[in-house]
Formats: C-alpha cells, sequence, structure tokens
C-alpha cells in the first residue's frame, strides 16, 4: 500500500493534491455529522456559533481557512511540510464553503431544502475532479503523446480531435448531464456517449422534443429513476431535506 502510494502520489508530486482531496472530504463528513446532530437535537456535537437572529454559517470559517493557506503559499512559495500543511487547510475550507453552496447561490439558508442539495453536488463534483487530478487524468485526454495518450499525427489531427470533444462537451451540458460532461473533459468517450444519449426533461435541450412525445417520456421516465437513486444516495451522505425550507441547521 505504501509502495501504491509512493508511485501514484509522493513520486509524481502530488501529495499536496492528494491532501486537498483528503481535507475536503474530511472536513465535508465532520460538518455534514455535526449539522445532523444539530438537526436531531444531540447533546454531542461541535459548538456552533448562533446569537438571537445572527447565524455565523461555517462558509465564513470555509473562507477564512482558503484565503489565509493561499495568501500564505503565494508568499511564502513553502516547502514540505508547510505546503501539505496548507494544501490541507485549503482543502478542508474548500469543503465549508462548498457545504453551504446552496446558501450563498440563493441568498438564503436553504440547507434542510431541497435545493440545499445542490451544495452536495457542487462538492462531490470538486472531489471528483479533483480525484481525476490525481490518478493521472489530463483535461480532455491529453498527454505527451497525444489525445488519450495515443499518438495522433499531424497537429490539425490532434486540434479536430480535442475541438469535437468540446463541442461534444458543450452538448452533454446542454442536455443537463453535468456529471458526464465534466467527466467527459478528462475522458473523450464518456462526453461522446452523453451528447449521443437521450437530453434530461428538464434540460435546455429537451425543449426540441414535443411535449409527450415519445423522446420525452423515456427522457422522463429515465430522469425519474435516476433521480430516485440520487435521493436515496444524498439523503445518506447529507441527510434527507425538510419541507420547511427555512430550518436553520
Amino acid at each position: 500500500m505504501v509502495h501504491l502510494y509512493r508511485i501514484i502520489v509522493v513520486d509524481p508530486g502530488k501529495q499536496p493534491l492528494f491532501l486537498l482531496l483528503v481535507g475536503l472530504m474530511l472536513a465535508f463528513l465532520t460538518v455534514r455529522i455535526n449539522t445532523r446532530l444539530i438537526r436531531a437535537g444531540a447533546r454531542f456535537k461541535l459548538p456552533h456559533f448562533k446569537q438571537g437572529d445572527v447565524h455565523v454559517h461555517h462558509v465564513i470559517f470555509g473562507i477564512v481557512a482558503m484565503v489565509a493557506a493561499g495568501v500564505f503559499s503565494f508568499a511564502t512559495q513553502p516547502v514540505a511540510p508547510w505546503r501539505d500543511i496548507f494544501a490541507f487547510s485549503f482543502g478542508a475550507g474548500t469543503a465549508l464553503v462548498l457545504d453551504e453552496f446552496a446558501l450563498v447561490l440563493h441568498v438564503e439558508d436553504v440547507y434542510w431544502a431541497e435545493r440545499g442539495r445542490k451544495s452536495i453536488d457542487a462538492v462531490i463534483l470538486v472531489f471528483a475532479f479533483g480525484a481525476l487530478l490525481l490518478l493521472g487524468s489530463a483535461p480532455l485526454g491529453l498527454s505527451d503523446k497525444g489525445l488519450a495518450g495515443i499518438s495522433v499525427g499531424p497537429l490539425w489531427v490532434l486540434s479536430a480531435l480535442i475541438l469535437a470533444n468540446f463541442i461534444l462537451v458543450g452538448i452533454t451540458l446542454v442536455k443537463g448531464k453535468i456529471w458526464q460532461g465534466m467527466a467527459g473533459i478528462f475522458i473523450p468517450l464518456v462526453a461522446w456517449v452523453g451528447a449521443l444519449r437521450l437530453a434530461r426533461p428538464d434540460s435546455p435541450w429537451a425543449r426540441r422534443y414535443a411535449p409527450g412525445a415519445p423522446k420525452m417520456r423515456e427522457a422522463q421516465a429515465r430522469a425519474a429513476v435516476w433521480s430516485e437513486r440520487k435521493r436515496r444516495l444524498w439523503d445518506l451522505v447529507g441527510g434527507a431535506p425538510t419541507r420547511h425550507a427555512g430550518q436553520r441547521h
């Protein structure tokens, strides 16, 4: 295990990125467990800062951690162990900010509302993006040998493949498939598949489907299955939303 860690993380110089992801995930899990304990009225929980109508959300502490780690990193160009400490701190701060991404987006305390699930989406998306970088993936599959590590010959061929993948990533995103679109930036085949499959019924692309048409019905059926699976997973990770959008944590 140690040997594998050295090959994947240490030797390529990716330990700061690894620690950033560790800090992000640990802080996210910690704060989610704590907010669920607060919501349940448990006795054993981390303190939260609330006085009357003033509630200092943990996004504030996340911003402070990100700013401090970023400024010190740029100002001092640190080496180990400070470089790793700053990376971990930046990741933890990022988790605190993204965990309340929905609050910042809606400028409203929707933490336990259905709209608050955008925060979980943001955390998982950023973690997945960082994990792909950690594992050696390059945007659009590019490497020093070309697309997906395979020599593709003349520069114009490579440029055409990059442009085609860029267009397909855009189509996938317009079809409402955010996860596939982001993955397609690193793995071109994912974007190609996403661009060819049906759009989500609430996406801009779905406006091309006539109401009640077979394509729309199939898109709605697929979306219902995916939404239910995602709901169960997100309930497990972040807690089930409440019907009262204004409930504070």
